[in-house]
């Protein structure tokens, strides 16, 4: 191991500094978590306030709220995964037929730019093109005689808008994942598909899918990671009290919790929970991936 370490000595002190970030402000702050079992008092700091144990986490399962905002975590995830596996796949496999070489680079360049943007900018956006009165959909649907739509402040309409505008700005960066699985399958099966009388329709069902599923089940079982994480920049921009039922997701709550109202204890036990099921989800993930998929890390 001396030997090894003498060997490689210039890839490791490369790696050092994003290994030093890593430690200092990912697994230092986890420190700070021993606050979910206080109860925190900002004169007295982490160590001088009392310990009480489980109950912010008993308080936190008592309040009326939180099967609520679980539930409402879990339906956008969800939603936004299946959504984001689709649509992606999709756009990857019209993109695939396309010829012409500059107007499949234009389409590309399109569809991935909003990835690049913000969620503020984009939430700015969403609210002037969404408005009831002045925005650009609802005046479009009035010209079909469809009354005005109040996208944002609607329980009903909150959540496919998350999504729908989710997928407008990620959907472009999965498809090069999906567009680069492409490049991987020979041609030649193509060419028997054809001679064996197979149209594109066929050729897309028995050798394109096929040849995309391995990169489909990883991405699918991976993304079960992300379970409990439904977008707070996205939600914490487009949100608002009227939509409240469905889009207050976990990470909203805890904002609201220890930041605006300072109870920092509660706010800890809940985001302890969160990161104990994430770890849970992820760690299946992997075993999932690894063994549908042949995957693995280490």
């Amino acid at each position: 191991m001396i030997a090894a370490v003498k060997k490689y000595w210039p890839l490791h002190l490369m790696i050092l500094p994003g290994f030093l970030l890593v430690l200092v402000y990912s697994y230092g702050p986890m420190a700070g978590l021993i606050i979910a079992f206080k109860k925190f008092m900002p004169n007295k700091g982490i160590w001088g306030s009392p310990w009480i144990g489980w109950d912010n986490f008993e308080f936190v399962l008592s309040l009326p709220d939180t099967s609520q905002i679980i539930r409402n975590t879990i339906i956008i995830a969800l939603m936004k995964m299946i959504a984001g596996m689709i649509v992606p796949i999709f756009a990857a496999l019209m993109l695939n037929e396309v010829r012409k070489a500059v107007f499949k680079r234009t389409v590309q360049t399109l569809i991935y730019l909003p990835h690049f943007l913000s969620w503020i900018i984009l939430g700015g956006i969403l609210i002037d093109i969404l408005s009831p009165s002045q925005g650009i959909v609802n005046k479009l649907l009035g010209v079909f005689g469809v009354d005005p739509v109040f996208f944002l402040g609607d329980n009903r309409w909150f959540r496919f808008t998350l999504v729908f505008s989710d997928i407008w700005k990620e959907f472009g960066f999965s498809t090069i994942v999906y567009l680069a699985a492409l490049t991987s399958i020979n041609p030649v099966l193509y060419e028997a598909a054809e001679i064996d009388g197979a149209n594109r329709l066929r050729q897309t069902w028995h050798v394109t899918l096929p040849g995309m599923l391995p990169i489909i089940v990883l991405l699918g079982t991976l993304s079960l990671g992300n379970v409990l994480n439904a977008g707070f920049d996205q939600v914490f921009n487009l949100y608002s009290i009227p939509v409240y039922e469905t889009g207050d997701i976990i990470d909203t709550y805890v904002y609201r919790v220890g930041i605006q109202k300072a109870q920092y204890g509660i706010a800890t036990a809940i985001g302890l929970f969160k990161s104990v099921v994430s770890l849970l989800f992820i760690s299946l993930s992997y075993v999932l991936a690894y063994r549908f998929a042949n995957y693995r890390i280490f």
